[in-house]
């Protein structure tokens, strides 16, 4: 089974781009949805007793959380050492399930994919990119955003530029949907075909 690695700064349309790997048929892991099933299970407690008060009717409330940890980089250490281990954990049992199902390849969604050195459990990484000004407009029109915030966020991720010349393949997202969900297409089929055709 081929392993990709999906990853892409904010704003760039990587779940958009998830959604088109489903919709080929592909199996994806979401790392973020992972995280977001773990802040209603397994990770309250842990969250709850290492940062009093975040935890709110037996659920992480993420807004609470990220107040304290998107300008504390010792806090964004001390989640990332509670939440990487059990979202690793789901991602193995995801592999496992998909190879004995016999997939020829499946996606993982991982958005600090190159940050964290997820790089070297896959066998392919595809950068999902867009122009700065795509970026910058997508994100900022996000209920709830602020320039401070978005400064925060882009300061955690790799630069974009990095990221391209770090990616086995590049899906530009910047100009409309159905030219990236062509993107998605051809990666598929020299992909998944390759694997077949062994």
């Amino acid at each position: 089974m081929f392993l990709l690695g999906l990853t892409g700064s904010i704003g760039m349309g990587k779940s958009t781009t998830s959604g088109f790997f489903r919709a080929a048929g592909i199996p994806v892991h979401d790392a973020d949805a992972s995280v977001h099933r773990l802040y209603a299970g397994a990770a309250v407690g842990p969250i709850g007793e290492a940062f009093p008060g975040v935890v709110v009717d037996g659920v992480v409330d993420r807004t609470r959380l990220g107040a304290i940890v998107l300008k504390d980089g010792v806090a964004m250490k001390r989640l990332e050492a509670i939440v990487h281990p059990l979202v690793g954990t789901a991602e193995r049992a995801f592999r496992d399930r998909m190879r004995a199902a016999g997939h020829a390849l499946a996606v993982l969604d991982i958005p600090l994919l190159l940050e964290t050195g997820a790089e070297r459990r896959v066998d392919a990484v595809a950068v999902i990119s867009a122009p700065a000004a795509v970026q910058r407009a997508r994100v900022l029109a996000r209920p709830g955003m602020t320039e401070e915030k978005y400064a925060a966020i882009l300061a955690r991720q790799m630069p974009d530029e990095e990221k391209r010349m770090r990616a086995h393949f590049v899906i530009e997202s910047g100009y409309g949907l159905e030219a990236a969900q062509r993107q998605v297409a051809d990666l598929v089929r020299a992909l998944a075909g390759s694997r077949r055709s062994h």
